[in-house]
């Protein structure tokens, strides 16, 4: 009988990153009654800058620079007035896990998920935009390995704006300038290390000649995952094949003609 969008799930927020509120730490004192009064409906949200910017507590996670980033986003600029943090981030269900994951592929369907929630499902997404149903499949028609590469990154790997200075790119961008050449995430130079795996990389991986060793412990990217040392003795002994070949070949030219 309730509107759906208005239930808040008990499991889902014990498991939450804010399992440890109360509902008044963020809603007026009136929630305490119980049916809550109607025009609690119309009561002013917080936005996740009122608690957590220019705070020192939280100040690793740049929370400043992610409403920057957020606030030149193809979402805010297309509908400024509707979109805000809660639209992707559910305030009592929300939950960070890409940073300690232990399952990389549950966390990118996790993440993935905040995104089809709109993009797959034309009920929510015409609530915000009066675009037409877009087909996630047709749009990716081009990509080869189509559901491979859906459950192996994240659509914001592609769809933002990488920043060094955030733990997850929040700009992100109109989808003209979306990531669509091979060799940005196939490279040694991976986007990929600059966005899903910054979270694991180790500062020594380049010691021993694996810029990118954090890949392999996870999924084999082909063209990010090399060695430069490797490279270097394959090179080595295919020359050494080659040389040792047309030693052969010359000494056999050189004994024949000796033996006539």
């Amino acid at each position: 009988m309730m509107c759906n969008n208005r239930v808040v799930i008990r499991e889902e927020f014990y498991t939450s990153n804010h399992k440890s509120f109360a509902c008044t730490d963020c809603h007026a004192a009136d929630y305490d009654t119980f049916p809550h009064p109607g025009e609690l409906r119309m009561e002013e949200k917080y936005s996740c800058i009122d608690c957590h910017g220019y705070d020192e507590k939280y100040a690793q996670f740049n929370f400043e620079g992610i409403e920057k980033e957020f606030l030149h986003s193809a979402h805010y600029v297309a509908n400024s007035d509707a979109f805000t943090c809660w639209k992707c981030h559910n305030p009592h269900s929300y939950k960070i896990n890409i940073r300690n994951t232990e399952n990389l592929t549950q966390s990118i369907a996790y993440d993935n998920h905040i995104c089809l929630n709109c993009h797959s499902n034309f009920d929510r997404f015409q609530l915000l935009t009066d675009r037409k149903e877009i087909n996630i499949i047709q749009q990716h028609d081009w990509l080869p390995n189509q559901g491979l590469h859906f459950s192996q990154v994240r659509c914001i790997e592609c769809h933002a704006r990488p920043n060094d200075s955030l733990l997850v790119a929040h700009q992100v961008m109109p989808k003209k300038f979306a990531v669509k050449r091979c060799v940005e995430c196939h490279s040694q130079n991976s986007i990929l290390m600059a966005s899903l795996y910054k979270f694991q990389a180790k500062e020594n991986r380049s010691k021993i000649g694996f810029l990118n060793a954090i890949i392999l412990n996870n999924a084999f990217v082909i063209g990010a995952n090399r060695n430069v040392i490797l490279n270097n003795v394959s090179v080595w002994i295919f020359l050494s094949g080659v040389l040792l070949a047309l030693g052969h070949l010359t000494l056999r030219m050189v004994l024949k003609g000796m033996n006539k």
